[in-house]
């Protein structure tokens, strides 16, 4: 691993992330629990799957325009304490028009946080240690998948939901004075800082396009990546009716099968940490890819607890594979100066798309069977894989794939 002080600021970076993630299971088990209460509603509850990508179109064409000329970990810790601030003042709101403004304003803070956090882990790490650092950090991920529901369980049997959520707001206060630990990486000129005007979102469009044309291999890659992963969000969101409703289960049968998905991720995340050196970028992705979705055909084609354990088991573990190598890849090859904006565009264009295909899933649901639509997504998907697996693995792009020896 290095010496101790070569991964004390990634370990400092690390802890605060954990936090955060803990706190974001704690308040997605809770938020769920608490708008179906309110509101008895299955509808409304689905309504949260669309507030994230609806808010990411209406603001990802312009954060990365803010996030690339200031400081990321001041950004990091700013919405960190309004995660905070809104979600304590939830069970003050007994409207379910406020509570969804409220879920809005949530929203927008995680569009800031996801490019801003991308960036600045590329500006703390170092090259030779990301790779393991991101695996880390899907052990931290996978570790409050299995702990965070659990957690939020029993605080909402045991103490009131308004004390949850206090608590949860708590957890993202302790993330942001965790990074104060951290020194300030970026010298910002504040003279220098650009105007958020349209021209300069419009600019910066160009620039994106511009590193995107020069730069077609990367742009290709991390894209194809996200249009395979539309296929695992819109099986997702279909998950605990099809585990239910199709296959039979029930709500126990369910969340044993997330933590057992979460067990999968947990033992492939120290796997991945502890030979990291032996295992390459190429590797990672188009096996993680290719082995996650086969979790997914088992898990589509399922008829069972047993068999839809075994495909979980199996998309749990090798999604860590795929997600720490992609994540490396993209760390490695997107310049910092640039990444915030080129980070928004992505996650612009892989939103659009996610709301497409929830609305699509769902018409098909209604005109045919959920078992064939799942199915059919879960075929497609491996399809894709496979496609993607071959541009991944082409023998004359391994410079892209730049591999440590630490």
């Amino acid at each position: 691993m290095g010496t101790l002080k070569g991964w004390k600021e990634p370990g400092i970076l690390l802890s605060s992330i954990a936090i955060s993630n803990m706190g974001n299971f704690i308040y997605l088990i809770a938020i769920n629990i608490i708008v179906y209460h309110l509101t008895g509603s299955a509808a409304a509850v689905a309504g949260l799957w669309m507030i994230s990508p609806l808010t990411n179109i209406a603001t990802k064409f312009w954060t990365g325009s803010y996030i690339d000329y200031r400081s990321k970990r001041k950004i990091m810790m700013t919405t960190y304490i309004v995660r905070a601030v809104f979600i304590s003042l939830i069970p003050l709101a007994h409207n379910m028009v406020v509570i969804y403004g409220i879920l809005v304003v949530l929203s927008i803070a995680n569009s800031f946080y996801h490019p801003a956090s991308t960036t600045y882990l590329t500006i703390v790490v170092p090259i030779e240690k990301r790779k393991r650092f991101n695996s880390f950090r899907s052990f931290a991920s996978s570790g409050a998948f299995i702990i965070g529901p659990a957690i939020a369980g029993a605080m909402l049997f045991s103490l009131s939901y308004e004390l949850t959520l206090w608590i949860n707001a708590v957890l993202f206060v302790v993330a942001a004075l965790v990074l104060l630990l951290l020194p300030e990486k970026e010298v910002i000129d504040k003279s220098r800082i650009p105007v958020l005007t349209i021209p300069q979102v419009v600019s910066d469009f160009t620039v994106v396009k511009d590193f995107v044309i020069a730069n077609r291999y990367v742009a290709s890659v991390y894209l194809g990546f996200t249009m395979v992963m539309l296929f695992s969000f819109a099986m997702d969101t279909q998950e605990v009716v099809f585990t239910q409703r199709v296959i039979g289960l029930s709500e126990i049968d369910y969340s044993l099968l997330v933590s057992i998905t979460g067990i999968g991720s947990v033992c492939s995340a120290i796997l991945i940490a502890i030979f990291s050196t032996k295992i390459s970028l190429r590797t990672m992705i188009s096996m993680g890819l290719i082995m996650m979705t086969i979790g997914y055909l088992i898990y589509a084609f399922s008829w069972s607890f047993l068999s839809i354990m075994i495909g979980f088991l199996i998309l749990g573990f090798f999604n860590v594979f795929l997600n720490a190598g992609i994540m490396t890849f993209y760390q490695n090859n997107v310049p910092v100066s640039i990444m915030g904006r080129v980070t928004s565009i992505y996650q612009l264009i892989q939103s659009i798309m996610q709301v497409i295909f929830i609305i699509g899933v769902g018409v098909l649901g209604d005109v045919l069977s959920l078992r064939v639509v799942i199915a059919s997504l879960a075929i497609v998907m491996l399809v894709t894989s496979v496609i993607y697996a071959g541009l991944v693995l082409r023998s004359d792009k391994k410079r892209f794939y730049l591999e440590d020896n630490n």
